[in-house]
């Protein structure tokens, strides 16, 4: 077996490369702790080599570092071994000498990039490139030096701790950290102190843990504190490197402070007009706490009947409102105290301070200018009705409420009373009628009376005023609705044929009562009061004949009871008809009646006879007409053809009186005002309605276009689902017809020189017609 020796070189940084000094395995062993005999250097198969080399980081030397020697026992000194280097940095970092075997390192080492290298050696014959020795692994450990200061991991640090906390209270840890290794030495050992924020803060040296050091720290005083931090290495010893950061320090809030009025009193004015649950005033007291420990509520000490105060949450303001509505006339001046308290409080701070404060509010009540009040609203007046044009309705009243009284005038809201029916005194009130009322066309009447100040008419003030109008017994009673009454030819004597009732528009108090009766000396009919508002209408005798009279009229009075009694007489018509044994009316048409018994077969014959050649003459007229030749309307040798329109649709004339009656248009001072239409039955019957008066010189036109308007505006009036026409003609033509079919049907001489007279427009018709004349061409 080759006996190896390896000798390592290792290198100090306070010596240089020429201080660089061979070790035998002895003196090895006794540098780096080891026995002296060399056995650490001895291997069981190779023990030319040492395995590690220790080299410390960051040399500033000029030259390469030296970092040790490689030596086989192959080697005989005549330059035929060569060593090579291989492994981590080996070429760049790490060069070898391959004579001689020396190790240099080609830079600064830094331990904190890597900490050590692993490299392999080969011993190699210079000639052959033979292996002499097996490849051998040995490290590098790069030493650590004091060459990292401590850092922060921020520039600057935010904290809070609660004002008056006690000292000691722990507010923020911070650390630094040392990039130099934390088990070799005191390179990475850190000390924290406090460089800047004392009295009021320190810190805990080996963890860094700030704290307070002054008691009854006020944010109120102040409340940002900068505190400057510094950690440092080799265990705060000299030399050794440093690092500071900045702490930001609040002192966050507690409810230390209690709200205080800045001024004790406070005067509020507001005028008198200020609407109930309006703003009158605010006053706000001092708290220098923030946020939640700042929140006050006011309310005023034993409440009060006309004011209340509330809390504006956003400006911590207390804002007094109105509960009543003021008035100056009554009490100008208010006076109350409010109260301000913390709505949270810190039970670390009530002892001994009052958490509230009180203040005195005066109000003074404004005058303003009011307008009159009525001594009521509204007023309801009742009036009878029928009551003369001038008559006393009521009375209304109102008021200046201000303190100078000032006078009132009363007025009617016309829109409120278009009829114009009542009047009022501008000076006391007094309403009065201007037209008769009239409870059956309303029974109610609604006006708005307004008072206005004479000296400002700006101040008005309005109240309704409900006039009913009480009944009088102004109608009479009539017939409920139309009867369609008969009687038959065989009836007995008192048969009921009908049962008849009344209605009345007038509303007595006590109740309709009506009364029927027609004349006692009636021989065929006699009526029977039933107690109820109705009446049956019997027979009195039996035997009808309808040849004798086939249909009665029966005048029924009727009666009510109320002051002054109403009556009216209604006429009952009664038909005679044929009726079976039940009683049911199958005829009422009148029987033809038969011939005389003098009338004899002859003077019949002859009677027949003349109607036959009245027929015959009829026949033959008409025969002759159909066979009579047509004469042109036109004869004219230019053969001038007309278009003859036809119209056959010939209306109803003078009979068809169904949609309205041509003599009421053509005069209508005769029209029946009471008449109902013919054409349409209405459904519910109103009371009858004056129309306006028809002077006597009016036109048609002028009189359906005042009708026209008076039923558009009528209230009472049913929307009858019927539609009339009326045709007006105007005045005729100065040049009356030109039709041709008013021309004559022989050729003549026509003179049409007075076509020129009728003007511009038909001077092209005379040129035509006065040219063609024959005098003319000739």
């Amino acid at each position: 077996m080759i006996a190896n020796q390896i000798l390592l070189l290792l290198t100090l940084s306070m010596l240089g490369p020429s201080n660089a000094m061979p070790f035998t395995p002895g003196n090895i062993g006794k540098l780096f702790g080891m026995e002296g005999d060399g056995r650490i250097l001895q291997r069981s198969k190779r023990g030319w080599m040492w395995n590690q080399f220790f080299l410390l980081e960051e040399y500033t030397g000029n030259d390469h570092q030296y970092v040790g020697k490689l030596h086989s026992n192959m080697d005989k000194g005549n330059g035929n071994v060569r060593y090579v280097l291989t492994g981590d940095g080996a070429g760049t970092l790490f060069l070898i000498d391959e004579k001689s075997g020396d190790i240099h390192a080609t830079k600064r080492l830094d331990r904190e990039e890597k900490a050590m290298y692993t490299l392999n050696a080969k011993v190699l014959d210079r000639n052959t490139n033979a292996e002499l020795e097996p490849d051998t692994e040995f490290n590098i450990k790069i030493h650590d030096i004091n060459d990292n200061a401590p850092k922060f991991s921020k520039e600057i640090y935010f904290a809070s701790v609660p004002e008056m906390s006690d000292v000691g209270t722990t507010v923020v840890t911070i650390t630094a950290s040392d990039a130099d290794d934390q088990t070799y030495g005191n390179s990475a050992k850190l000390v924290y102190s406090i460089l800047q924020g004392q009295p009021y803060f320190s810190v805990d040296s080996e963890n860094g843990t700030i704290k307070t050091a002054l008691p009854g720290m006020d944010r109120e005083v102040k409340e940002h504190y900068q505190v400057v931090i510094q950690a440092k290495d080799m265990a705060g010893q000299m030399g050794g490197l440093s690092g500071t950061t900045t702490v930001s320090i609040t002192l966050s809030d507690v409810n230390d402070s209690p709200p205080r009025f800045a001024n004790h009193s406070f005067r509020v004015t507001t005028p008198e007009s200020t609407e109930v649950g309006g703003a009158i005033g605010r006053i706000k007291a001092d708290d220098p706490d923030v946020g939640r420990n700042a929140e006050m509520e006011y309310s005023i000490v034993g409440g009060h009947d006309i004011f209340n105060i509330v809390t504006d949450q956003k400006t911590q303001e207390g804002v007094i409102v109105i509960k009543k509505v003021l008035d100056y006339e009554t009490k100008k001046d208010y006076e109350f105290r409010v109260e301000v308290r913390n709505t949270y409080l810190d039970a670390r701070f009530i002892h001994g301070l009052q958490f509230k404060d009180y203040a005195t509010v005066r109000v003074t009540v404004e005058d303003v200018d009011e307008p009159p009040v009525f001594t009521r609203n509204p007023y309801v007046i009742e009036v009878h009705e029928d009551t003369a044009a001038g008559s006393f309705v009521g009375v209304v009243s109102a008021r200046d409420l201000d303190a100078d009284r000032k006078a009132v005038k009363y007025s009617i809201d016309r829109h409120t009373d278009l009829e114009r029916l009542f009047n009022i005194d501008s000076t006391n009130g007094t309403i009065t009628t201007l037209k008769a009322l009239d409870r059956e066309m309303s029974k109610w009447h609604n006006i708005s009376v307004v008072a206005t100040e004479i000296n400002n008419p700006g101040q008005t003030t309005r109240v309704p005023v409900f006039i009913k109008v009480l009944d009088v017994n102004d109608n009479a009673p009539e017939f409920a609705t139309s009867y369609d009454t008969f009687v038959c030819e065989n009836v007995k004597a008192g048969q009921l044929i009908q049962t008849i009732s009344a209605v009345d528009t007038d509303e007595p108090q006590v109740g309709h009562k009506f009364v029927f009766t027609i004349s006692p000396t009636n021989p065929n009919f006699t009526v029977v009061d039933r107690e109820d508002n109705t009446a049956n209408i019997l027979t009195r005798r039996g035997g009808f004949s309808r040849r004798e009279m086939s249909m009665y009229f029966l005048p029924v009075v009727i009666s009510d009871n109320d002051y002054p009694i109403q009556s009216s007489t209604s006429t009952l018509v009664v038909r005679v008809c044929a009726c079976d044994s039940r009683g049911n009316m199958q005829s009422c048409s009148p029987e033809v009646l038969p011939f005389s018994e003098g009338l004899t077969t002859g003077a019949l014959v002859a009677i027949l006879l003349c109607v036959i050649i009245l027929l015959m003459i009829v026949v033959l007229f008409a025969a002759l007409r159909r066979q009579r030749k047509k004469e042109p309307l036109i004869i004219s040798k230019e053969d001038v053809r007309d278009n003859v329109v036809s119209y056959n649709d010939e209306g109803g004339g003078e009979e068809d009186t169904q949609a309205f009656d041509i003599g009421t248009l053509r005069n209508p001072e005769v029209m029946d005002a009471n008449k109902l239409r013919r054409d349409i039955i209405p459904e519910m019957l109103f009371p009858f309605r004056r129309t306006s008066p028809i002077k006597d010189n009016t036109d048609v036109r002028d009189f359906i276009n005042g009708r026209l308007q008076e039923n558009d505006s009528d209230p009472t009036a049913p929307p009858y689902d019927s539609l009339a026409t009326y045709a007006y003609e105007g005045n005729g033509s100065l040049a009356e017809s030109l039709s041709s079919l008013e021309s004559a049907a022989t050729e003549g001489d026509h003179d049409y020189d007075y076509l020129s007279h009728w003007g511009p427009q038909f001077k092209k018709l005379a040129e035509m017609y006065i040219g063609k004349s024959p005098e003319r061409e000739t």
